[in-house]
């Protein structure tokens, strides 16, 4: 079968299951399709941004079949094994970085397990991940689920890393200059309600069709957010491809961009513990 037919079939799925909500009950017991490790040995890893950390990417029979110890959180607050897509934001959801990553953290370490926890939401500006703000295109409070949901994960592991990606929706003059000092705002605020103060953020380079003035400045904030906000990374999206919409990026590129936001954290770890 075709990576377009996976596509359209998980769309189609979507789409019966109806308009998605992130609110769960937060009482929720994990899955009992899963064994989870001991709490250490489950690392959970928070994806968040909007649709190029979602993932857009057209997705193949490969990205349906389980990795072994990669599970992610459902919108039920279940734990079940980790396929595309990872998100529900939209019903275009597909291939993202997240499984990606967590692939290449299970074969670094095999005593460990890893929990994928979606929040990213496409369309999303930086104005709505603010605590209390409703986004209307994924009827969520984008902040607040995120935090929800991470709260609930971490019930049963210990967080690993932040993965973030945005941007797309504030490359605008009255909304780029001022990116910078909103998205340490939200790490800071992150880090304080998870109590994650030492958890590397990583933060994925915005990358567009086409380059203007305000693409430039809010590349720059990001970079700048990054050195003001350690431990954290920024991780290059040089070379990236597309899709033909030319806004998201393809599977190729989202697998790539999981392997680069690994190795950004693996050289954070390296530096923490005082590696070459």
């Amino acid at each position: 079968m075709t990576r377009y037919v996976f596509h359209i079939v998980c769309f189609a799925f979507a789409l019966i299951l109806g308009s998605p909500t992130w609110g769960f009950a937060q009482d929720v017991p994990p899955s009992g399709a899963v064994s989870l490790p001991s709490k250490d040995n489950f690392r959970i890893v928070i994806l968040a941004g909007q649709s190029n950390m979602a993932g857009r990417g057209f997705i193949e029979e490969e990205d349906l079949t389980p990795i072994p110890r990669v599970y992610m959180l459902d919108r039920e607050g279940r734990w079940v094994p980790a396929v595309e897509p990872i998100h529900y934001d939209k019903p275009s959801a597909g291939v993202g970085p997240g499984r990606e990553f967590a692939r290449m953290l299970v074969d670094s370490n095999p005593e460990i397990s890893v929990g994928l926890v979606p929040t990213a939401c496409g369309g999303s500006s930086i104005d709505d991940w603010r605590p209390g703000v409703f986004f209307g295109q994924t009827n969520s409070y984008p902040y607040d689920d995120a935090v929800a949901r991470a709260k609930r994960a971490l019930k049963d592991g210990v967080l690993e890393a932040i993965l973030w990606r945005q941007g797309e929706s504030d490359t605008s003059p009255s909304k780029s200059q001022k990116y910078e000092e909103k998205l340490i705002q939200l790490f800071s605020d992150l880090r304080s309600e998870l109590h994650a103060d030492n958890v590397p953020i990583l933060v994925g380079e915005l990358a567009m069709a086409e380059e203007n003035n305000d693409v430039q400045t809010l590349r720059k904030a990001q970079i700048s957010a990054v050195a003001r906000s350690q431990p954290a990374a920024f991780v290059s999206a040089e070379g990236v491809t597309l899709n033909p919409d030319n806004i998201h990026f393809d599977r190729k590129s989202q697998l790539e961009q999981g392997k680069r936001f690994f190795y950004a954290f693996e050289k954070l770890k390296n530096e923490k513990d005082g590696h070459n």
